[in-house]
């Protein structure tokens, strides 16, 4: 199962046009957090740790490194570079299979979206996602490229923030004795950023294996909270999420994530 979890980084980098963010409170940088696809530079570190892999009740670390990168391609749209590149700890997820460290595959994406929101308030962004097996262990990545599309679409009113996003890999190439990549993943997420700065989410990561017709639903919540180091905006997270769902050999039960974002606003 290869990561494709939406940042807090990329909600930010769909929501504002660059010029904006020099006279942004912090509430105002913690709700553009929120949106996907706002033109805001980010580099979130995103922690994770799953339990309940396999027979032997395997666990995994995994740390995701997740810069979101706008550019702005003329007067009316940017282009939205996401890449999702997992560090990993794990120790025996498939029976007794020991120890494993190392990086995971990479999802690289690109948003293409307008820098005005529709008539009707809605914000979106639509492109294509890469699957690149950069795994350094057979354990740790599924040695196969991959390719297709991707989504979001959300709206903000007031303090709040909900939409969706989405995106499908098949498999195109890479080793032929692994299993071939068909996987859909839905991810609706909701938020709610207060006057100073504190943000309440929830979401599912839901995907969907057609290849071995297996759900994998982790049901997060969090709360983060937008400040400074210095002249550094920065986020913090922290939250808890419960597996609803998991293929068979997968998580199951409570899990924690944490996180730190590094904001770059302009």
């Amino acid at each position: 199962m290869h990561p494709r979890v939406v940042s807090a980084g990329l909600v930010a980098a769909l929501l504002a046009a660059p010029h904006a963010f020099a006279q942004d409170s912090s509430a105002d940088l913690a709700k553009k957090l929120s949106n996907p696809v706002a033109s805001l530079i980010s580099v979130p570190f995103q922690f994770n740790y799953d339990r309940g892999y396999g027979p032997d009740d395997g666990n995994k670390v995994t740390l995701n490194i997740q810069p979101v990168i706008p550019i702005s391609l003329n007067d009316d749209w940017t282009v939205i570079s996401r890449t999702i590149l997992p560090v990993v700890w794990q120790n025996d997820i498939a029976g007794d299979s020991g120890h494993q460290f190392g990086l995971g595959d990479t999802l690289q994406s690109f948003f293409f979206s307008p820098k005005e929101p529709t008539s009707g308030g809605l914000i979106w962004g639509a492109g294509p996602a890469f699957l690149l097996p950069t795994a350094t262990d057979d354990l740790l990545g599924g040695e196969k490229w991959g390719v297709g599309p991707t989504a979001v679409l959300l709206k903000q009113e007031n303090h709040w923030t909900y939409g969706v996003l989405a995106n499908h890999i098949w498999s195109v190439a890479g080793d032929h004795n692994r299993d071939d990549v068909s996987s859909t993943f839905l991810q609706p997420f909701l938020s709610y950023t207060t006057p100073d700065a504190w943000t309440f989410a929830l979401n599912t990561e839901s995907t969907y294996d057609w290849k071995n017709d297996q759900w994998s639903v982790p049901i997060n919540f969090s709360v983060s909270k937008l400040t400074k180091f210095g002249e550094q905006p920065v986020s913090l997270q922290l939250g808890a999420r419960y597996w609803a769902a998991s293929p068979d050999n997968g998580p199951n039960g409570w899990g924690v994530r944490a996180g730190i974002t590094f904001l770059f606003p302009e």
